[in-house]
């Protein structure tokens, strides 16, 4: 006898607790500006990447573009890629001129990856994080392996740029030519 009342008493209190679950969710509302923050604005993100060559010309122009905001600590990230398959071995079934060959790939991720994060208006400038890796692949200097080689430049940092100029951010030194590598940008606001 005593079970069917406890069950009873459990569906009573049961629209009490369910109350004061909502009451919390709605104290947790997204967060409004406060009187004395400044107002989030959205900028344009142009991010162009650059090889150049010995003479300091560019020989390959890449542009990405994304937008971001000031407000919360939004961020924006750009991933282009293409996987890269490697050869790590082979085995031959048998000593047959006709032997099959079972060859054994690893693929490798090259291409762009951009993140940028906390943006913030510094007066007429604009402040943010950023990180960038960027992979390309070169000829392996062994022609009839054909392996690959995978350049790769990782930058990081935190940033403070003239917003409407292009502002050059990153330039690593090639290390298998007298080229370089260079990440620039440009951050307009969106009016």
């Amino acid at each position: 006898m005593r079970k069917p009342s406890f069950f009873f008493a459990l569906l009573l209190l049961a629209p009490m607790f369910a109350s004061a679950a909502i009451a919390q969710e709605q104290t947790t509302a997204p967060e409004t500006p406060r009187a004395g923050d400044p107002p989030s604005r959205f900028y344009h993100f142009e991010f162009v990447v650059q090889e150049l060559g010995a003479d300091g010309k560019p020989t390959n122009t890449r542009t990405y573009v994304t937008t971001l905001s000031t407000q919360n600590n939004k961020s924006a990230s750009i991933r282009t890629n293409s996987r890269v398959p490697i050869v790590t071995g082979s085995t031959t079934t048998s000593d047959k001129p006709n032997a099959l060959v079972n060859t054994q790939f690893q693929y490798v991720d090259v291409g762009v990856n951009i993140d940028a994060s906390r943006a913030h208006e510094v007066g007429r400038q604009l402040a943010f994080d950023i990180s960038a890796d960027i992979s390309s692949v070169a000829e392996g200097r062994e022609p009839l392996l054909r392996q690959p080689i995978i350049r790769q430049n990782k930058w990081q940092a935190v940033v403070l740029i003239p917003t409407g100029k292009s502002t050059v951010l990153f330039t690593s030194d090639a290390l298998d030519s007298k080229g370089s590598m260079q990440l620039s940008v440009t951050a307009a606001a969106i009016q």
